[in-house]
């Protein structure tokens, strides 16, 4: 079950710009307090969550809305009876801001990664006392900020979700319309019921996908002694690619080729594993050598990198 409490209706008004039309009070609900998901045992259901210091502390009507469903039947109900209001003057300390880590598109997306032009921002978010969703304190949204433009920050409030029978941890998931190609910077910012605040800040690079292209080529761990993995970013998110590695000395002799077929779902492909060894089977000896990956798409179009490698043993 889905539950989603809401903080007591407001009473706003109407903007009355229309020369004929003038200005209309009326109520809306729209300020959540506590959002997430809870199990449900043999038609049981429980959930806890401590409620943000942001809340309007005039008592009032709140309103419980759940939502259920079992793949087969939905379910929904609400209730407008609950009494909301005040504050509890021997609440816990409490001064630590969430704990942020934060993505684009992927968990395995890295600081500086490539994107497309339309990234889904993934924040994974944990705070002992719960996440602020209110919104009716003065700054203490969650915010997503593009290249410093702080005079059009985006708000985020309405995408989090708590995990599933937690109020301490939960996910921001927000897709982003159109970005420009080339360098960004986001700044995101997320407040506890305590209105603690924390804030992290990733550079990504936005890259059309009409041409190949290859970023962060490198191989792991390097040096190394009996084994090492190729790694790399993209531009060709869900795209099925050739990769071939190829390994020379220094001198320009091929001594290994590695050839596999990947699907990508995301902009980064991990563990293209070589043991060290030859094509004939045999251990390189010590040294550096030189190798250069090539990505190819199905339709033939390609990108390559060229980089080193220290072996060891």
């Amino acid at each position: 079950v889905s539950p989603t409490v809401y903080d007591k209706a407001k009473v706003e008004k109407t903007l009355g710009q229309d020369p004929t039309s003038f200005e209309v009070n009326y109520e809306v609900q729209k300020n959540i307090i506590y959002k997430g998901k809870s199990t449900v045992s043999n038609g049981d259901f429980e959930y806890s969550f401590i409620v943000p210091k942001d809340i309007s502390l005039a008592y009032g009507y709140g309103k419980l809305s759940h939502y259920a469903n079992n793949d087969i039947h939905d379910a929904m109900g609400f209730d407008t009876s609950i009494i909301i209001g005040g504050i509890n003057t021997n609440a816990l300390s409490d001064s630590d801001g969430p704990q942020i880590e934060i993505y684009l598109n992927e968990n395995s997306f890295v600081n500086g990664g490539i994107t497309n032009s339309t990234p889904t921002l993934i924040a994974n978010v944990f705070d002992s006392s719960g996440i602020n969703t209110v919104g009716s304190g003065i700054g203490h949204d969650i915010t997503v900020i593009i290249d410093n433009d702080n005079s059009a920050p985006i708000v985020l409030n309405d995408f989090y979700t708590a995990d599933l029978d937690t109020y301490q941890s939960g996910e921001i998931r927000y897709h982003f319309p159109s970005l420009d190609a080339g360098p960004h910077q986001l700044t995101f910012k997320i407040w506890d019921v305590n209105n603690n605040s924390s804030e992290v800040t990733i550079d990504f690079v936005v890259q059309n996908d009409l041409d190949v292209s290859l970023d962060r080529v490198y191989n792991y761990p390097n040096p190394f002694t009996t084994s090492t993995e190729f790694i790399f970013e993209h531009n060709q998110a869900c795209n099925e690619m050739d990769v071939q590695v190829q390994v020379f000395t220094v001198s320009g002799k091929l001594v290994k080729s590695i050839h596999t077929n990947v699907y990508t779902n995301g902009y980064r492909v991990n563990g293209i594993y070589w043991d060290g060894k030859d094509d004939f089977g045999d251990q390189l000896a010590k040294g550096v050598y030189v190798y250069k990956l090539k990505a190819t798409t199905i339709d033939g179009r390609s990108a390559e990198k060229i980089e080193k490698l220290v072996l060891l043993k």
